[in-house]
């Protein structure tokens, strides 16, 4: 826990492609639709993208049999192309997402606060999934 109260988790991998590749795929809405999801009866329906600070995003998350649904959405507060990205969800949770050079790939860590509705491990496990 941070200093703050709020549990900090943490996912992180290492993608076989360069770092500029992973940054294009992680920020364009066409990319996210096509990987953004935590398992495959889980799929994002809808992205946008307006990558600046200050800028919002969102990403419609269904899941396939139409049951279930919300939109997964935010605010920019500090981006370093190709090396940081930095957001608050608009359910008011932080969230960093840090890029870097290993060898000829990318390693991704991203750490989010905790939310109170769901148990660490099956947060942690969600994230984990939608990132490899």
């Amino acid at each position: 826990m941070d200093k703050n109260n709020k549990t900090l988790i943490t996912v992180e991998t290492v993608i076989n492609a360069p770092i500029e590749t992973v940054w294009d795929k992680w920020t364009n809405p066409d990319d996210i639709v096509k990987w953004n999801n935590a398992s495959d009866d889980w799929h994002t329906t809808r992205a946008e993208n307006d990558l600046k600070v200050g800028g919002k995003f969102v990403s419609r998350m269904e899941a396939k049999d139409g049951t279930m649904g919300f939109d997964f959405s935010g605010t920019y507060d500090n981006i370093k192309q190709n090396e940081l990205i930095e957001y608050t969800a608009d359910d008011n949770r932080k969230v960093t997402v840090h890029f870097s050079n290993v060898a000829d790939k990318t390693k991704v860590i991203e750490i989010f606060e905790a939310e109170n509705e769901n148990p660490i491990a099956m947060q942690q496990s969600g994230w984990q999934s939608i990132i490899g």
